[in-house]
């Protein structure tokens, strides 16, 4: 069956891709967070580009995965040891399975390599809770610290 759409892939990321990956995460901050977070804390976050280091500072490690659809760039993935710490699609690309397929990607790859693995989002972020339950992750402990609150979700290999 085909539907005239190439299929969506996934490969590591490269410092050429840097700007790119850069610019959806801040898209997808803009567009995602503010409901949940606030105007004044996603203006701040954004405007003090942590977004942009942290996207670069695992660029440099390693661990960074780009989702590429009709030859750009349409989601990312960070995973850092046993944690999915970023995964996020472009908004006007949602709803497609798009999420979905980085997420296993991801899941297959940290498993591949650790028993239980881990992420984290934020209590009022409920689309992104309901995402992955659907796919099987198990919530666990509320996060306290410093910035907002975080849900912590795992998955084990025996795990749906």
């Amino acid at each position: 069956m085909s539907t005239g759409q190439p299929r969506p892939t996934i490969r590591p990321a490269t410092g050429e891709d840097l700007a790119d990956l850069q610019a959806l995460a801040r898209r997808a901050i803009d567009t995602c967070y503010r409901g949940f977070l606030g105007d004044e804390a996603v203006d701040w976050f954004l405007g003090s580009g942590a977004s942009d280091a942290h996207v670069k500072s695992h660029l440099e490690r390693g661990g960074v995965h780009c989702l590429i659809q009709d030859g750009r760039i349409v989601g990312l993935s960070i995973l850092d040891g046993p944690t999915v710490d970023l995964i996020m699609v472009d908004a006007d690309h949602h709803r497609r399975g798009l999420g979905r397929l980085l997420l296993r990607h991801a899941e297959e790859t940290l498993l591949a390599r650790y028993a239980t693995i881990r992420l984290e989002t934020f209590p009022g972020n409920t689309r992104a809770i309901s995402f992955y339950e659907a796919c099987g992750w198990v919530p666990g402990d509320r996060l306290e610290g410093e910035g907002p609150a975080r849900l912590e979700y795992t998955k084990s290999g025996t795990d749906g």
